[in-house]
């Protein structure tokens, strides 16, 4: 039973969550295994977001529990550790450039350097000494920025909520070629994408979300 334990990442027990009247998650249940890179497809509306947020610690679920590495979310721990997130629009300080709002966010943990900063940064093909501030930067930029702030202190898990949008093709063949080799490392992501070709060619596993409801599809 222990070597079980070991495979599983992320365990979503029972939850439900409600806004006032409306419930936005009805009894998901599902548990998503170590280093695979697992698929989760829906509208907007579906309720993707607001599961992810809740395995992040930023919602607590009405009902039920989440567990990430056997730890409960919200009891156990408030926000899980070794975690890397991008959800909706990544905030930066507009006025910064991409290097220093990466280095202000790295001062709160500590666990990674300049040199490390500006090495993640170029992973994501953006340039760490453009002093260009994050206010300029086009779309696609600012989601290759947002994707460096998730990766660059190395986390076990990577929460990736449409991490695609405003990328040009390019910059979508990039960012699934990073995906794969972050997975070929022990990663375990989860992802959401509005486009069906991102979610075939890169997810083990696949689950799909309508009207809070999540049905596994492979």
């Amino acid at each position: 039973m222990q070597d079980d334990k070991k495979d599983i990442a992320i365990s979503v027990q029972h939850v439900y969550k409600s806004f006032g009247e409306e419930e936005v998650l009805h009894d998901v249940n599902h548990d998503f295994e170590e280093g695979k890179i697992h698929g989760v497809v829906g509208n907007n509306g579906s309720g993707k977001t607001v599961m992810f947020k809740c395995i992040c610690g930023f919602l607590y679920p009405t009902k039920g529990k989440i567990m990430v590495d056997y730890q409960q979310v919200g009891k156990d721990v408030d926000f899980p550790e070794d975690m890397g997130i991008i959800i909706e629009t990544p905030g930066f300080l507009p006025y910064a450039s991409g290097m220093k709002n990466l280095q202000i966010l790295a001062s709160l943990n500590r666990k990674v350097n300049s040199k490390q900063i500006a090495d993640t940064i170029r992973r994501v093909g953006l340039d760490p000494n453009m002093k260009k501030p994050v206010s300029k930067y086009s779309l696609g930029m600012r989601q290759r920025l947002g994707i460096a702030q998730a990766i660059m202190e190395d986390p076990r898990i990577l929460i990736l909520d449409e991490p695609f949008n405003g990328l040009d093709k390019h910059g979508v063949a990039d960012m699934h070629e990073l995906i794969q080799e972050l997975k070929a490392r022990g990663k375990t992501i989860l992802l959401a994408s509005h486009n069906q070709a991102d979610i075939e060619k890169l997810c083990d596993t696949v689950c799909e979300m309508d009207s809070g409801i999540l049905t596994v599809v492979r």
